[in-house]
């Protein structure tokens, strides 16, 4: 049987299209329920329920859950110098991308004499950031934590991975390597949801508590943020990956084939959806499917992402209805293949970042285009952004009134105080009055 994408034809269809689009189902509540005795095993017996879970889980107890500087720097010298050249090359657009996104400066607003009001922007003090280990390594996530961290000047980044039984229980070898190369020497590891509550929580002797973690991970990483928000900060609870692709008639069925391709590689459960209206263009990307799948590596993972309900091809009037159908979706990953790519990715609002034309693949923004690729899943994208340098800030609003600014204004405190049967709140107003 040939490997084809589900077809639904949206071409009668005028709205509610959210509701109407493939989606995967991911039943996170179900997961709390299993991660939340993990956490709680963090945080009554810190060190050795670390290793009981690494045992379970990874099939390995490191001899230190923290990893020696020794080994990061072993890590670095071995690494391949092709592979290091590529790191260093994604590692500088990355921070360029970042430093335009980077410290907004101090803002002040006087509405009035003797009446100031600042934004103070600050970071986070610490944070914890995860990289996952598990369907593969991905130390460009390690970068794409990091750089926007250290761009916004937090002070203390540690950096956790799963341990490797091929590797003696450290984390991968590259994983390693991009942290030396970015100077991080705080890096633990641990995986999984054990790793959220460490951060959390903390783990005397080993581990000081975050403010906010942040990073990718499978569902029991997505469940623990859940649990522990509130505890600590968290970026977002991305849901498997996703691409969408907007193309008409014209598109290279190839290259679309080959992107649907590549986000299907990452889990059995990412999303790959074409939006277009064309159907000959349909046909065409199924056959280039069935050609690609069968020479690429990861065969069955693939297989399964592309034929469960998460993917499809979604025929559409026009490329005005595919707009409005993409938007609706609001996917991780937005590619625009169509005529005049660039004047229609302009008119998109919800994507967690869009690429544009036939040679802006979703694997380079992955990679080395210098963007993030912490971006929100599951339609989060219709009103969340992805991992920038404002990811790891915060802002403080600092209010200096005079006694005469105060009183021009008191009795508007005070009426409001009055309003809201919050009348203490209007006596703070009226007791300076008679100073």
């Amino acid at each position: 049987m040939a490997l084809v994408l589900q077809t639904i034809d949206f071409r009668d269809i005028d709205a509610g299209y959210r509701a109407l689009m493939p989606r995967g189902e991911l039943d996170v509540e179900e997961a709390v329920q299993l991660v939340r005795p993990l956490a709680a095993g963090i945080r009554e017996r810190g060190v050795a329920a670390l290793a009981e879970y690494s045992k379970r889980f990874d099939g390995v107890v490191p001899s230190n859950f923290r990893v020696a500087a020794a080994d990061l720097q072993r890590s670095l010298d071995q690494l391949d110098p092709q592979l290091k050249q590529a790191f260093e090359v994604a590692i500088g657009r990355r921070r360029q991308v970042a430093l335009a996104e980077g410290w907004a400066p101090e803002q002040h607003v006087a509405p009035d004499a003797g009446a100031r009001v600042s934004v103070r922007t600050v970071p986070v003090r610490r944070v914890g950031l995860y990289a996952p280990g598990g369907l593969a390594p991905l130390a460009s996530s390690v970068l794409m934590n990091v750089i926007p961290a250290q761009v916004a000047r937090v002070s203390s980044i540690a950096v956790a991975s799963p341990p490797q039984k091929e590797f003696g229980g450290l984390p991968h070898p590259t994983v390693l390597a991009m942290c030396a190369l970015l100077g991080v020497d705080e890096v633990y590891a641990v995986g999984g949801a054990q790793a959220i509550a460490m951060f959390a929580y903390g783990v005397p002797g080993l581990c000081e508590a975050v403010d906010l973690v942040t990073g990718p991970g499978n569902i029991f990483v997505v469940a623990a943020k859940r649990l522990l928000r509130g505890v600590v900060g968290i970026d977002s609870e991305a849901g498997p990956t996703e691409i969408a692709i907007l193309a008409d008639a014209d598109a290279n069925p190839a290259y679309v084939a080959a992107d649907l391709i590549s986000q299907a590689e990452h889990d059995p459960m990412a999303a790959s959806v074409l939006v277009t209206d064309s159907s000959e263009l349909i046909t065409a990307v199924n056959a280039q499917i069935g050609q690609q799948v069968a020479a690429t590596k990861h065969i069955e993972r693939v297989t399964t992402a592309l034929t469960g309900p998460q993917s499809a091809a979604i025929l559409v009037r026009d490329l005005e209805q595919g707009l409005q159908v993409v938007d609706a979706y609001a996917a991780e990953h937005l590619e625009i293949q169509t005529a005049n790519a660039a004047q229609i990715a302009a008119s998109v609002q919800n994507a967690g970042a869009i690429f544009v034309g036939p040679y802006s693949p979703v694997p380079l923004g992955d990679y080395t285009a210098g963007s993030t690729h912490v971006l929100p899943t599951s339609g989060t994208a219709a009103f969340a952004s992805g991992l920038t340098v404002r990811s790891f800030m915060r802002t403080i609003h600092v209010v200096d009134y005079s006694k005469e600014a105060l009183l021009r204004v008191a009795d508007v405190v005070e009426r409001f105080g009055v309003a809201e049967d919050l009348p203490a709140h209007a006596f703070a107003a009226t007791v300076r009055r008679g100073e």
